[in-house]
């Protein structure tokens, strides 16, 4: 998208997307000392919809964008992911008791490699079906995913059973 729908160059386009991974770095630190003291459910469920909202206005990104304004989109992405990424990842590995460590871990490590592989998988086909438009298509999914994600974050934070007729 950057380079064949908006004209820049690899190098540009490397610049570019640098604000995602460099804000993933600052947020995780932010959100780890959070998850100390709020919910996971409440955490992940606002970066999930900070992901969501980054990535729609990336899809809705005109020809001519400046960089600045592909910057702070990339950016909302990055923030949004890194307050995701650590309270989750947290949340996996202290719901198993401390012998279970290794199998939690291997959990964290198989999730982690599934949803990139299936996030690549639905990339490609996206650019299989339009090779045009195949970036935006995947942008667009991208949000929905994050979207469904925050819903499900933020419905841990329903206590279980309550309201249920005894």
């Amino acid at each position: 998208m950057l380079q064949h729908q908006l004209g820049h160059s690899q190098v540009a386009t490397g610049y570019l997307i640098t604000p995602w991974p460099a804000v993933v770095a600052l947020m995780a630190l932010v959100a780890g000392r959070l998850s100390d003291r709020y919910p996971p459910g409440a955490l992940c469920g606002i970066g999930l919809l900070m992901l969501s909202a980054g990535m729609l206005a990336l899809a809705l990104l005109g020809p001519s964008a400046a960089e600045w304004d592909i910057g702070w989109r990339m950016a909302l992405c990055g923030a949004g992911f890194g307050f995701f990424q650590s309270p989750n990842l947290k949340a996996l590995m202290t719901s198993a008791p401390a012998h279970r460590s290794g199998g939690a871990s291997g959990v964290v490590a198989t999730s982690r490699l599934l949803g990139q592989t299936l996030g690549a998988a639905l990339v490609a086909l996206c650019f299989h079906l339009n090779s045009a438009e195949g970036a935006y298509i995947a942008l667009w999914l991208g949000c929905g995913f994050a979207l469904v994600g925050a819903l499900a974050s933020f419905m841990r934070l329903a206590p279980l059973g309550r309201g249920a007729p005894s």
